[in-house]
């Protein structure tokens, strides 16, 4: 099993930065199994959206509403995955939760708050 945790979230004004940092213990056969990283986010009363993807072998895709504020990058000595968020808007407000995929598994972080103030 892969455990997942995230940090970095917090309050942060229109306009601010943050980056969140997913860590991943446990399996490392899990681990190195993993081809997809992704971040997710799920605002009050809406469905949970990803925001960003990032493939193993580096390709990334984005959601329009972050495209060219948001990117997403990994650090393989610390299993770490890292979503920099700039130029944050008050609709980016969200728990933001990381998800790895590996082949017939799926792993999520417990979330992490966002909250941005107008």
């Amino acid at each position: 099993q892969v455990q997942l945790v995230e940090s970095g979230g917090g309050l942060v004004q229109t306009g601010g930065s943050l980056r969140l940092s997913c860590a991943a213990s446990g399996s490392i056969l899990s681990i190195n199994a993993v081809a997809w990283y992704r971040w997710y986010r799920q605002a009050p009363g809406k469905q949970r959206e990803v925001v960003a993807t990032l493939h193993k072998g580096g390709s990334t895709n984005f959601a329009d509403s972050v495209k060219g504020r948001f990117t997403i990058s990994r650090d393989n000595a610390k299993n770490t995955v890292y979503l920099q968020m700039n130029s944050l808007k008050p609709e980016d407000t969200a728990v933001y939760y990381c998800n790895l995929e590996a082949p017939y598994k799926n792993f999520w972080g417990q979330g992490t708050q966002v909250t941005v103030s107008s």
